[in-house]
């Protein structure tokens, strides 16, 4: 009896079908009837996100989204009505609209006028037509929502945090990296400092503050107090922060990332502060903190030692932190020490030698480090990842 792929039931080519790729799903869609009605199964498309170009009206674009059981959008151009988006999937779950410059508040204010419980990650990313205005109407009609994402929408105030304050009382990640004009008073707003007038966002796990230049101590002191829950903090190119502020989130037991790339004002002291805390940090970047030395490394190892992931690069190492760091590093899984020009062959071979679950490891512009040391490096048994820059990488294949 000859057996042919179509004679399968609808349920076995639902689960074939959805090892697909997007674009594959679509065309066994338009092979036959039967593959396009086992195409159509929920199954198929759970978790996938539909990438839309809205320029002209199409009547059956939406029903067709939801006969899938598609509840994430990108809209990756925005020539009609938000709102046609909106109307077409009452129970979206995410809507991405990152880098539609033409959105307005105007468009948005129309879109959101009335309560969708269903959506839960709104990504206005680099939207920067949007102001304080908007964020008045997600808090008051997105109650349910979790990520927010409003990095470079510079027009953004503190009365806007103020407004999400009050109304989005889940929110669980928040994004305003570059909004400019956001200042100490704004993230005591999201920290619950001000409850006469909002709540604040108490449930926050992941806070991006990078380039908001306006920020001092004092909002670390809010963050610390409010936001017991965070587990995620970027504060990278954020100059105004010191080493004082580091006092503040020493204690915050369930931080697990901290990103204080390019803060120009930490140091040394400001790792001390962090390792006499009560924190058990997995990532730690102070990058490119020209004020970091060997004496952190030491820190680090006395206080620090859990962390999973180190970054340090172009930071005043020497072979020294090194020594002083890594026998107690025992986790450490990634290390990066790219543009630390004082490393030499003798720091890749302490590093060989005792961080033995690296997987990853970052030495680009070490210009002090040669075939030797290199060797020593490549015998680390977990080792997967090696950034050499490429004027390296070509000497070394051939070398090595």
């Amino acid at each position: 009896m000859e057996t042919h792929i179509s004679c399968l039931f609808p349920e076995i080519l639902a689960i074939i079908f959805s090892y697909l790729d997007v674009k594959d799903k679509g065309r066994v869609a338009q092979v036959c009837a039967a593959w396009r009605d086992a195409s159509y199964h929920k199954s198929v498309w759970r978790g996938v996100e539909a990438k839309l170009h809205l320029r002209r009206a199409n009547p059956s674009l939406f029903p067709s989204l939801q006969t899938r059981g598609i509840k994430k959008v990108q809209i990756l151009s925005l020539r009609r009505s938000l709102s046609y988006v909106i109307q077409g999937m009452p129970h979206i779950e995410s809507l991405n609209l990152c880098g539609c410059f033409n959105l307005t508040d105007n468009g948005l204010g129309h879109a959101f006028v009335q309560d969708i419980p269903s959506l839960r990650v709104l990504n206005l990313s680099l939207c920067k037509q949007i102001t304080d205005s908007s964020l008045g109407r997600i808090a008051q009609y997105l109650k349910n929502l979790e990520v927010l994402e409003l990095g470079g929408c510079s027009n953004i105030t503190n009365t806007g945090l103020l407004l999400i304050a009050w109304g989005l009382h889940r929110l669980k990640s928040l994004n305003l990296r570059s909004c400019r004009h956001v200042s100490d008073v704004g993230i005591g707003h999201l920290a619950g400092m001000t409850r006469s007038a909002a709540e604040g966002c108490l449930s926050l796990e992941k806070l991006t503050l990078q380039d908001c230049q306006k920020l001092t101590d004092l909002s670390l002191k809010h963050v610390s107090k409010g936001l017991n829950k965070l587990k995620v903090l970027n504060l990278s190119f954020c100059g105004g922060i010191s080493d004082a502020g580091m006092i503040h989130l020493s204690h915050m037991t369930n931080l697990c990332c901290l990103n204080l790339r390019s803060c120009d004002n930490i140091s040394d002291t400001g790792i001390m502060h962090l390792a006499m805390g009560t924190l058990c940090l997995c990532g730690l970047d102070v990058s490119f903190c020209d004020k970091i030395g060997d004496q952190s490394l030491a820190y680090i190892a006395q206080g620090l030692y859990q962390l999973k992931s180190l970054s340090l690069c172009s930071c005043h190492i020497s072979d020294d932190g090194i020594n002083r760091m890594v026998r107690q590093m025992h986790e450490l899984k990634t290390l990066n020490i790219g543009q630390c020009v004082r490393i030499t062959d003798k720091g890749l071979e302490l590093i060989a030698d005792h961080l033995t679950q690296l997987t990853g490891i970052d030495l680009y512009g070490c210009t002090k480090i040669t075939k030797r040391g290199l060797e020593r490096i490549t015998q680390l048994p977990c080792l997967k990842v090696l950034n050499l820059g490429l004027w390296q990488m070509t000497e070394i294949l051939y070398e090595l």
